[in-house]
C-alpha cells in the first residue's frame, strides 16, 4: 500500500458526494412533494442525495449514507433504467464509488474521525 491510499476516501468523498449534493437540489428545486403515502419514498430519497450528501462530503457517517445511496442506485437501474434500456452509466459509476465508500469509510480527512474513539 501506498503512502497515499488513506487518502483515497477524502478524493472518492468530493467526488460522490458532490455529484448526490447536485442531484439532491436539483430535486428540491423540482419541488418538495405534499405528505402522502407515495412522496414519502422521494422525501427518502431528497434526505439520502443531499443531507446524505453533506455527510459524506465531511466524512460523517460515511458507510451508512454510502450504503443508502448503493441500495437506491441499485433499485434504480434495475428499476429504471434497465426495463427501459435506458443509460446508466452514471449510475454505474454512482454505484461503483458508494461500494467503495462503504469499504473505505471516512479516512483520515474528515470531520467524523473527530469523533471517534481510540482504542
Amino acid at each position: 500500500m501506498n503512502s497515499l491510499a488513506p487518502y483515497a476516501a477524502f478524493f472518492m468523498r468530493l467526488a460522490v458526494g458532490g455529484v448526490f449534493l447536485s442531484r439532491g437540489l436539483d430535486r428540491i428545486q423540482g419541488g418538495i412533494p405534499n405528505l402522502s403515502p407515495g412522496s414519502l419514498l422521494v422525501l427518502l430519497v431528497i434526505a439520502i442525495e443531499t443531507v446524505g450528501a453533506v455527510c459524506v462530503l465531511l466524512g460523517m457517517w460515511t458507510r451508512m449514507w454510502a450504503t443508502a445511496r448503493a441500495v437506491y442506485t441499485a433499485v434504480t437501474i434495475i428499476a429504471i433504467k434497465l426495463p427501459h434500456h435506458a443509460n446508466f452509466e452514471l449510475e454505474a459509476l454512482l454505484l461503483a464509488g458508494a461500494v467503495t465508500l462503504m469499504a473505505l469509510g471516512d479516512g483520515p480527512l474528515s470531520i467524523g474521525i473527530r469523533f471517534k474513539k481510540t482504542a
